[in-house]
């Protein structure tokens, strides 16, 4: 009788420590930088954080910020989608394996788009009242800011500035001016009231220092398929021959991209309800 109440003892131990080390390998599959996020954020800012992705597309290279609403699905902006179907836009979540999308609907006018991902996920953030936040309100928001890929999404802070109807082709789109960082890769990302984590706008535009013709000047180099010919190496490490007018224009879109103003722009959260309301259907 001891024998066997001495090998129950045993067998329990070793499920208990078979437990441990269960649970000991699922939280190291977290990468610490994740992790020392998560600690010292306050309960609030990790439901944001959680809920936010870097999205991509291989096929245009471009990138930005999404964000999970609580009904599942995820919004950002339409350029960052542009160019590419829902089956090629990518999501790289913090912690867990990238995933892709089933559906996509978009809106060129107020450059919004909604995606259905080919998987549930759980959390998800709720959209804040169309209320207009009082001029000097403390703001921000969680993305992937220019080359920085993660894992964890970086803060960016500021305020309320102002207001302006904004919009691509022509159309006005309620924007709320923020002053505050945002730059290329922060598109598509949420914005909140300080220590909250209700949705109150999508970080969509930063201000330019240079004018419109730069930014077409650059496109005409980008695209100059004569000159002198330069030998070197594509982001993938793959040999690859650029014009001098390719050369410079990369050089120079840099510069364009990364000047940084402190001067931003995000949807107003009553343009994305509206949008919302017309294009749900179309993804579920």
């Amino acid at each position: 009788m001891l024998n066997k109440l001495v090998a129950y003892i045993l067998l329990f131990g070793l499920e208990i420590l078979s437990c441990i080390g269960q649970e000991s390998e699922k939280h190291d599959t977290t990468p610490t930088a994740v992790q020392w996020t998560l600690d010292a954020a306050g309960p609030t800012q990790r439901i944001a954080i959680k809920s936010v992705f870097l999205l991509y597309c291989p096929k245009t290279k471009m990138k930005g910020t999404g964000f999970l609403l609580s009904d599942g699905l995820i919004v950002t902006n339409n350029h960052v989608v542009e160019g590419c179907t829902a089956g090629e836009m990518k999501a790289d979540p913090f912690g867990a394996l990238e995933f892709g999308f089933e559906k996509m609907a978009t809106d060129k006018d107020v450059d919004l788009a909604l995606l259905h991902p080919s998987k549930d996920l759980a959390g998800g953030l709720a959209l804040g009242t169309d209320q207009d936040p009082p001029l000097g309100t403390s703001v921000n928001t969680w993305g992937f800011p220019l080359i920085y890929n993660g894992p964890a999404p970086l803060l960016s802070v500021g305020y309320v500035a102002g207001y302006v109807k904004d919009g691509p082709n022509g159309k006005e789109v309620k924007h709320i001016v923020v002053n505050g960082a945002f730059n290329p890769g922060n598109s598509g990302g949420p914005l909140f009231r300080t220590n909250d984590s209700t949705v109150i706008g999508v970080v969509v535009a930063k201000f330019h220092l240079y004018p419109t013709m730069v930014a077409q000047a650059i496109q005409v180099m980008a695209n100059s398929q004569s000159g002198v010919m330069y030998s070197g190496t594509d982001e993938h490490g793959n040999a690859a021959s650029y014009t001098e007018g390719q050369v410079t224009a990369m050089v120079l879109e840099q510069f364009y991209k990364t000047t940084q103003v402190m001067i931003g722009e995000a949807i107003s959260v009553s343009e994305l309800r509206a949008f919302l309301k017309r294009k749900k259907a179309e993804v579920r």
